[in-house]
């Protein structure tokens, strides 16, 4: 059914105690199908940071519901689903068939991203289809996690086109053995791979109780009506912004190779209910790992702009078709085979949220949001252990800050617009690998100033026991979060490396001396008893700096979100350092001048 259908009132057939009691049916399918894959998953990744998506699709593969899991994944699964199905065909498949795809070129995102399709039928009728997506820990190339950051994604790991991995329930011993045998970790794969067939089933559970409730055709009238009711709302909301053009350019570091940083474009148009979000004028593919495929490009567009549009509707495919998107062929966010992809849902995802955010922020002023510090910092360190030899590999996903908004501050040490993941913590780390934390705190002056300043980064620090191979992806650092409506930029973020005497090194980011450093890291070195420390960047601020009451400026100090230094070169807040008080007067002529100057 197109979009223009959506609209029209003969669809809507249910009554709305039904339609709601089926539409949280769905929403309930997913959050079971994530409980299950979480209880059940052998990875860390998978069952602590929580780094997966469960969703439904009806019978022509359009999404009707998904679990909040991990956003960025909402319409990139839709593409991997498709390219499923289209390689064996709707009229081959059977109950308890699931096909397996991670291949960037065909419907993925980066190699880690393993999607698992499955059919779901009513007695011989095919009802829709059931999906699940992890990011499993390593998949081999070059480094841990496939982070080697080189120029071919055959360096990134093992690509799965579309492959039937269970034929009618019974799994494939011959491609499981080929994945076991192309990871670092093949302790986890079997387990992780019936974790997420048991996510699958209980969706087949769910949508089987529903049609033996309320009948097959009920079932498929109520999730048409739930994507046109996201559609109806998305359109109105769309109506409701000012026609014109809203434009913004930001950039990426690095692709690790380049001397200047890579650029990204993004144009919104707004005609009447029709929203047209265009990539034209982006940089082209880049040599280095940051390639964004189209997958993951539409789905961090679409994500960005349910914040805005419709962020208490349902999230499904009426959100898509509300919006036209324009990628350039020749375009490092329209990659092509042979790119390397492994930064495309962190670092370029994240930044193409956060360019749209800033974009929707001019057109709707009263809701303009400081830019978030766009960049999920994944990390993959392989450690070996030193009593056993054994190399074991361990990720992290060290949050930071989001940006101030027109009535409140941003939020401090949040994970990424782009991801609901969570930051593996102190005790599962030390306990599964040989490595030691030392420290994750807020990280103080990293907020970026205003009337209401954004939320602050944070400071993670742990210790290798063994030797160690680190790598990670990460951006913001020549420049922090941007502000909105008069508020300043954040601090940028910084990579170091501990020596055991205590003296640290710049590894990534910007030095003391001005000295910058690749913050895109492929298996870095460390010996044991040597340490890393990020330091991630906050949240740019909202409105000017100086409109903020000094008390909550005082506050701030002593909370130690922000130095007394700061206070006064940023916010022209004089406090005592004794009496840890507002010097009234001295704030008061301080604040003078700067509105004089």
């Amino acid at each position: 059914m197109d979009a223009a259908n959506y609209n029209a009132s003969e669809i809507r057939d249910l009554d709305p105690v039904t339609f709601e009691v089926l539409r949280s049916h769905f929403d309930f399918c997913c959050e079971r199908m994530s409980k299950v894959l979480q209880k059940t998953a052998f990875s860390p990744i998978l069952s602590d940071i929580l780094d997966y998506s469960n969703a439904v699709y009806d019978a022509d593969i359009r999404l009707v519901s998904q679990s909040p899991g991990c956003p960025i994944h909402m319409a990139a699964m839709h593409f991997a689903a498709q390219e499923s199905v289209n390689k064996y065909g709707k009229e081959t498949l059977r109950p308890g068939d699931v096909v397996v795809l991670n291949d960037p070129f065909q419907g993925g995102t980066h190699i880690p991203d393993t999607t698992f399709t499955m059919p779901i039928f009513s007695d011989d009728r095919l009802l829709g289809f059931a999906v699940s997506r992890g990011h499993w820990q390593d998949l081999g190339g070059g480094a841990a996690g496939g982070q080697s950051f080189g120029t071919h994604i055959a360096g990134e790991g093992l690509r799965i086109p579309p492959l039937k991995l269970f034929n009618e329930y019974e799994m494939n011993q011959d491609l499981l053995a080929l994945i076991k045998n192309n990871t670092r970790c093949p302790e986890y794969i079997e387990g992780d791979i019936q974790a997420h067939m048991g996510a699958l089933k209980v969706a087949e559970q769910e949508f089987n109780r529903a049609v033996a409730r309320y009948g097959l055709e009920t079932v498929e009238i109520a999730m048409r009506e739930l994507i046109a009711y996201t559609n109806r709302i998305s359109r109105s909301r769309i109506e409701a912004i000012p026609d014109g053009e809203y434009a913004v350019t930001d950039f990426v570091d690095t692709d690790g190779f380049s001397e200047e940083p890579i650029k990204l474009a993004v144009k919104i148009a707004v005609e009447g209910e029709k929203m047209t979000v265009d990539f034209t004028g982006s940089d082209p593919q880049c040599v280095g790992a940051i390639n964004s495929p189209l997958a993951n490009t539409f789905s961090a567009t679409y994500l960005a702009l349910r914040f805005f549009l419709c962020p208490e509707a349902p999230a499904n495919a009426g959100l898509f078709d509300a919006v036209d998107i324009v990628l350039p062929d020749d375009c490092w966010l329209n990659a092509k085979w042979p790119a390397p992809t492994i930064g495309c849902t962190t670092v370029t995802a994240a930044k193409i949220n956060s360019s749209i955010w800033l974009a929707m922020s001019q057109a709707m002023p009263q809701d303009a949001t400081g830019g978030t510090m766009s960049d999920v910092n994944w990390l993959v360190c392989a450690v070996t252990d030193p009593e056993t030899r054994r190399q074991t590999v361990f990720s992290d996903l060290p949050a930071g800050g989001w940006g101030g908004m027109n009535d409140m501050d941003g939020a401090s040490v949040r994970f990424d617009p782009t991801g609901n993941c969570m930051n593996l913590s102190a005790e599962v780390a030390e306990l599964c690998y040989p490595i030691v934390y030392e420290a994750f705190d807020l990280r103080q002056d990293s907020a970026g100033p205003g009337t209401h300043r954004g939320g602050l980064g944070a400071r993670l620090q742990f210790r290798f026991n063994g030797n160690a191979e680190l790598s990670i992806e990460t951006s913001r650092t020549l420049a922090g979060s941007p502000g909105v409506e008069g508020g300043q930029e954040s601090r940028a973020q910084r990579l170091c490396k501990l020596m055991p005497d205590g003296s640290a090194e710049v590894i990534g980011g910007l030095a003391d001396d001005g000295t910058w450093h690749n913050p895109l890291l492929a298996a870095y070195r460390f010996a044991p008893g040597e340490a890393f420390r990020i330091e991630t960047g906050g949240g740019g601020g909202w409105g000017d700096p100086m409109a903020r009451p000094a008390e909550q400026v005082l506050d701030d100090v002593l909370d130690d979100y922000i130095s007394i230094d700061e206070a006064r070169t940023a916010y022209g807040v004089v406090i005592d350092p004794e009496e840890r008080a507002v010097d009234l007067a001295a704030t008061e002529a301080l604040r003078g001048e700067r509105r004089a100057a």
